[in-house]
């Protein structure tokens, strides 16, 4: 492996011109093809094989008349205190507005209130539901502002209108506050390298890899349906690694510098050793990411890839590219040597501090982990609906108005699709659900053109969002057995696409850590190292968990973080925390160990070999980690919550991993084990492949090349 990436960093520095041309030419290619071939992202969440797809997927072909599936406006009109819109100059407003919602643009219809008996009891309040004859994903903003423009009439005769619904929900976009993290990033790599050139290079590759990795997202879009957070996973992890690992190689050409090499061999030799470690924390990041297709989540699994792509992209352009660069840039890149010297020796002094101290800084570390753990025991897992929208924007005021004047359920109805197997299915179907305590009403049936399918519409007592809802959806499923109906709508469907993350969690986890620990064992050729990974990582990803629960959940550091309401934490994100997470994690212990097992290879002493690879290493380590911490926190400013979540579980879980976990846990085990650490049994030490990450056999079997003129 190190031979291999040696030669390859070689060349890349000797024929940099047509190696950045080449890169040149991707990037561009692919910039054509997103600007001309890229197609629609889509909001929409669905799962193929649970009861409320299959019920929709039935009712395409039996009521299409129906529109489910198709995007919803709940309109909510409110008359002022003392008026009724029961009254004639409020119910004609009201009929003049559901007359203009039924014209808007992909407008299946909408449903007078006053004939579907959708008015509030005291008459101040009507509920107008708008069907679209397509998703959520394929309104665009025009439609969008057709729809608001229909209840000008009605605000103009003094009624207060407000949208909600999954219709009004646009695409989430990254904005300039994301920046920050990069202006951080490059605050950081200014400080780390003192130099504004070897700080530059690690930004340059990153933003390159970005760019090839997100236009390749929006070209195959053009092809495929895509989620619409899909490039914004790109965009956050392919910034962080490419960064990352432009930073891990630059650093050790720097070392190789100061060693008395010349450019185009320390370039080499930089590929060769630090480049190693960036293939296989790459693979991790990569195996983590693309085992997210086996969750049976299609919307997840592609996130995952498009991640994985983008990571790819950024280990070949740290491969190839970067040695270019170095090309160009030389010597320009060098250290001072007092900066280094001194920086190398806190890293020193704070090895030698775990060494001495082991037990009891393994034993605070363990349990300030285990506090912050603690909340996860209370997560509860959801998805995105209105009421945990902005205060103050339309869609939040329209829940509040429908849960104060309904009840909360009126905000999630669910749908049950009744087989007429007899005239009298429906409402024996009917009777039966109205017998559940959850229940707050349920209207007429609908019945399709061949009469042989009913809907139900079924309005739950509890909100969308809540435990009794599902207990609700579990229950009625439960008459499935005397009664041919099944239970869909927006609200089941979210329930279903809960379950199947909450359920696909656990497999997914020992899938990743089993690939992950063949991989580090492959690396370290140690036993004890790959476990202590993995359970390190483990604590990472309870204390993370138990951080967004306080702040998502709870609502602690809201107001500070800018997090605009509470609500069950985000079905997807445990599931996507623990792929990505993991990745990152690895890449640390990596870079970190690997340098311990070069000194241990080598012949130090246990205890030596940590803290001297802990000199070399811990440096470059927080680097990254402020880094990556940076880049990650930019996205906290997001206006979406899935956005804000995912930004802030990275950016907090990066933190705990790396300099908890890696830089103080890491150390103390290190030293506690001693020798033991890098134990493997002679048979398996036979069977594992040398991958010979430590570059042992570079200069043996790589002759010096002729010197280029």
């Amino acid at each position: 492996m190190a031979t291999v990436l040696y030669r390859l960093a070689r060349f890349s520095f000797r024929r940099r011109v047509l190696v950045t041309a080449i890169w040149a030419a991707v990037l561009l290619a692919l910039g054509l093809g997103a600007m001309t071939l890229s197609g629609q992202l889509t909001n929409s969440v669905t799962i193929p094989g649970t009861e409320s797809q299959r019920a929709i997927d039935q009712l395409r072909e039996r009521f299409p008349e129906a529109g489910t599936g198709g995007a919803t406006a709940r309109v909510v009109v409110q008359a002022p205190t003392g008026q009724r819109l029961t009254d004639p100059a409020g119910h004609d407003t009201v009929e003049r507005l559901v007359a203009a919602l039924n014209t808007v643009p992909k407008a299946a219809g909408a449903a007078d209130p006053f004939a579907v008996k959708a008015v509030s009891p005291d008459g101040r309040v009507a509920l107008v539901q708008l069907t679209y004859r397509v998703q959520a994903s394929e309104l665009t903003d025009a439609d969008r502002q057709a729809l608001t423009a229909t209840t000008t009439d009605a605000r103009n005769a003094g009624l207060d209108v407000e949208i909600g619904g999954d219709a009004m929900q646009g695409m989430p976009a990254t904005g300039a506050t994301e920046g920050l993290g990069v202006a951080v990033a490059a605050l950081v790599l200014a400080i780390t390298f003192g130099s504004v050139v070897a700080a530059g290079l690690p930004l340059l590759t990153a933003l390159i890899g970005v760019g090839v990795g997100m236009a390749g997202v929006f070209t195959v879009s053009g092809f495929t349906q895509l989620n619409s957070n899909t490039p914004i996973l790109a965009l956050m992890l392919g910034l962080a690694v490419g960064i990352d690992y432009a930073l891990f190689i630059v650093s050790r050409y720097r070392h190789e510098l100061t060693e008395g090499h010349e450019p185009e061999k320390a370039a080499a030799r930089a590929g060769g050793t630090a480049g190693s470690a960036v293939v296989f924390a790459g693979l991790t990041v990569i195996i983590a990411l693309a085992g997210l297709t086996v969750v049976g989540v299609p919307f997840l699994g592609q996130m995952g890839i498009a991640a994985a792509g983008t990571v790819a992209v950024a280990v070949l352009i740290a491969l190839t590219l970067l040695p270019a660069l170095l090309g160009f840039a030389g010597r320009t890149v060098r250290p001072k040597r007092a900066r280094q010297k001194a920086r190398a020796t806190n890293g020193e002094r704070w090895a030698r501090f775990v060494a001495r101290h082991r037990g009891a800084v393994l034993l605070v570390a363990v349990a300030g982990l285990l506090v912050l753990a603690i909340p996860t025991l209370s997560m509860r897992l959801g998805l995105p609906d209105d009421s945990t929208a902005p205060p103050g924007s339309t869609q939040r005021k329209a829940y509040d108005i429908v849960s104060s004047s309904f009840g909360p359920g009126a905000n999630g109805p669910l749908i049950v699709v009744v087989g007429m197997s007899t005239p009298h299915a429906a409402a024996d179907a009917s009777e039966e659900i109205l017998r559940s305590k959850d229940v707050l009403a349920v209207n007429p049936p609908l019945m399709n053109k061949a009469n042989d399918t009913a809907l139900l519409t079924v309005i739950p007592k509890s909100g969308p969002g809540t435990e009794e809802t599902a207990a609700l959806v579990k229950e009625i499923r439960s008459h499935a057995s005397k009664l041919d109906i099944k239970v869909t709508g927006q609200t089941a469907l979210q329930i279903d696409v809960s379950a199947k993350l909450a359920h696909a969690m656990l497999p997914y986890l020992g899938m990743i850590v089993g690939l992950a620990f063949l991989l580090l064992m492959l690396v370290f050729r140690s036993v004890i190292v790959p476990v202590k990974a993995t359970l390190g990582f483990l604590g990472s990803v309870a204390a993370t968990f138990g951080a967004v629960v306080a702040v998502f959940q709870w609502g602690w550091l809201d107001r500070q973080l800018g997090v605009a309401s509470t609500a069950p934490i985000m079905s997807m994100l445990p599931i996507l925390l623990i792929g990505v997470l993991f990745g990152l994690a690895m890449d640390y212990q990596v870079f970190l160990v690997t340098r311990m097992r070069e000194e241990h290879t080598h012949g130090a002493a246990p205890t030596e070999a940590m803290i001297t690879g802990f000199r070399h290493g811990s440096r470059v380590v927080v680097a990254a980690a402020l880094i990556m911490i940076s880049v990650f926190a930019g996205f906290v400013l997001s206006d979406t919550t899935l956005i804000q979540s995912i930004g802030f579980a990275l950016a907090f879980g990066v933190a705990v991993d790396a300099f908890v976990v890696r830089m103080t846990i890491v150390p103390a085990v290190m030293t506690l084990l001693g020798a033991r650490a890098w134990w493997l049994p002679k048979w398996l030490d036979r069977v594992l492949p040398k991958v010979d990450v430590e570059g042992e056999q570079m200069t043996e079997r790589v002759p010096e090349p002729a010197q280029v003129s």
